[in-house]
């Protein structure tokens, strides 16, 4: 029984994390956010929000692109003004890529967009039933293979 439920949740979770259904949630998320605001650097702007400022090969770790890829997709949010360089304290050859103020912002409009959609996909379920899915998903990240 348990197998089967592996299986099960193996399955889901292969079609969340496929790159073709998250450019998809991306792309609808970003629309009429701004030209430098898309699925290709939505991934950048969600990961400096989690994680802080971060080095373009840290960053590149963080969103499975290479340095490069990081590198051009960061100079279009650096010429929408939604990062800028800062020198890195640690390696004075480096810098860090840092949201700004108005990258903040737009992170924040993002997750609403998403906290919304989501409410929206769960609106159906029975009343209880999203928040003890909520509560086992959390418990699944802290104590499942993520770890």
């Amino acid at each position: 029984m348990e197998d089967d439920a592996g299986r099960q949740i193996a399955e889901a979770l292969g079609t969340l994390l496929k790159r073709a259904t998250r450019a998809r949630l991306h792309r609808t998320l970003t629309e009429g956010m701004g030209e430098a605001v898309d699925e290709l650097t939505y991934p950048l702007l969600s990961a400096l929000a989690r994680t802080g400022p971060r080095s373009a090969a840290e960053l590149a770790r963080d969103v499975g692109l290479d340095r490069s890829g990081v590198t051009r997709r960061a100079s279009r949010l650096e010429d929408a003004g939604l990062v800028r360089r800062e020198p890195d304290p640690s390696d004075r050859r480096a810098a860090l890529l840092v949201l700004t103020d108005h990258g903040r912002r737009t992170v924040e409009a993002l997750r609403r967009r998403l906290a919304d959609r989501i409410a929206a996909s769960l609106s159906s379920w029975p009343p209880g039933e999203a928040e003890t899915f909520a509560r086992h998903l959390r418990r699944f990240i802290a104590d499942g293979p993520f770890t």
